[in-house]
């Protein structure tokens, strides 16, 4: 098959959950022999179409802020969204998977897929549905249309969790949806040496509002109280590093907090989260939470929050893999002490539940629904 994946960020890249999905799938699918190209944004020197392990990397476009003052700028998804619809429309391919979002890109891929007979597959991520509210104020009803319709988009509907599909069936959705979830790389991760830069806590990911790493941070203070050594890595960027840097200073956790900048590999990620005892994942607004798998498949457990937009909460089996707390400091920091005080078997435990979701079968799936056309 001529397999199209549309996103506006290419990895390695950029970083992030709907990158690596992509990333993985792609070069895993062409492996299979089939003819893979992911358009994004060129964020690489000289020519516009590179190939990368056998995938075919197509910059449409220049690289644009993807953020302004902590949200998705429409204006760089709207400027994706017209520089993909003439590449795309250059070849005819079996199947065009379209992440949802920023959702416009999906209105070309669409046009690119009636032209040429295409299957078109939109993936979602996740359903925003009355956060949008909450995202824009009263501009969220707009939001809240653009969602809608990309829903109706298609006939091919493919969720990332289960979360997702209750998302889209909360906000109209009547067709069958496929669900296939995010996968990790268990045989990678058990290959890693652990980095010798150990940590209690670590956290990996975008500094944004909603991920709550501020939270961390606080929750750290408290387990300072009990263990004075307490060390926390905190891996990523974003709008909220500044804010985060503060805090840091003003809680006196500055022997005790280390902020780093994003890891430059995967395999540093590993090394990192390996040389850990638990990863914590205190978002609110949560996709799927491709990294508590990346912390079980390193052997080590997860801490997240519950809340009903954290699909990282359908991830972990409390006091299997990891624990579900509430959203504050103090249950976090709780569960944090439970983990490093008990010497129960983590390690076997997490890399058991991490080998349900090896990406080799994750592909067998996502193929079959290419194939059931």
């Amino acid at each position: 098959m001529k397999i199209a994946f549309v996103y506006d960020g290419i990895y390695p890249y950029t970083i992030g959950g709907v990158q690596k999905r992509i990333w993985e799938l792609a070069r895993r699918l062409a492996q299979r022999g089939h003819e893979v190209t992911i358009f994004g944004m060129k964020h690489w020197e000289g020519e516009d179409i590179i190939y990368k392990e056998g995938v075919r990397l197509w910059g449409v476009c220049p690289p644009q802020q993807l953020f302004v003052n902590s949200r998705r700028s429409i204006k760089a998804a709207l400027y994706f969204a017209y520089k993909l619809l003439l590449p795309l429309l250059k070849e005819k391919f079996d199947v065009i998977d379209a992440a949802n979002f920023p959702y416009f890109p999906c209105f070309p891929a669409k046009l690119a897929s009636v032209a040429k007979r295409s299957q078109l597959v939109i993936t979602w991520h996740e359903v925003w549905n009355n956060y949008w509210y909450e995202y824009l104020g009263k501009k969220g009803f707009l939001g809240k249309v653009v969602e809608r319709m990309v829903a109706h988009l298609n006939d091919k509907v493919v969720a990332n969790s289960e979360a997702t599909k209750r998302g889209l069936e909360t906000i109209g959705v009547r067709k069958e949806i496929s669900v296939i979830p995010n996968g990790v790389d268990v045989q990678k991760a058990g290959e890693i040496v652990r980095s010798n830069e150990g940590s209690d806590v670590i956290y990996v990911g975008r500094l944004l509002k909603e991920k709550n790493v501020h939270l961390l941070i606080k929750a750290t203070g408290y387990v300072k109280r009990e263990i004075p050594s307490i060390r926390c890595t905190i891996i990523g960027d974003g709008p909220e590093k500044e804010n985060l840097q503060r805090l840091i200073h003003q809680l006196n956790l500055r022997d005790n907090t280390c902020l780093k900048e994003v890891a430059e590999s995967e395999e540093q990620v590993f090394s990192w989260m390996k040389a850990s005892k638990v990863f914590v994942l205190a978002s609110v607004r949560e996709g799927f939470g491709i990294t508590v798998l990346e912390a079980n498949a390193c052997g080590v457990p997860a801490i997240t929050v519950n809340h009903p937009q954290n699909a990282a909460c359908d991830l972990i089996i409390d006091g299997e893999n990891g624990f579900i707390c509430e959203v504050s400091e103090s249950d976090i920091a709780d569960r944090i002490l439970r983990v490093m005080n008990s010497e129960e078997g983590w390690e076997r435990k997490c890399l058991e539940f991490a080998k349900r979701y090896d990406w080799s079968g994750i592909v067998d799936s996502l193929e079959g629904v290419y194939e059931a056309g």
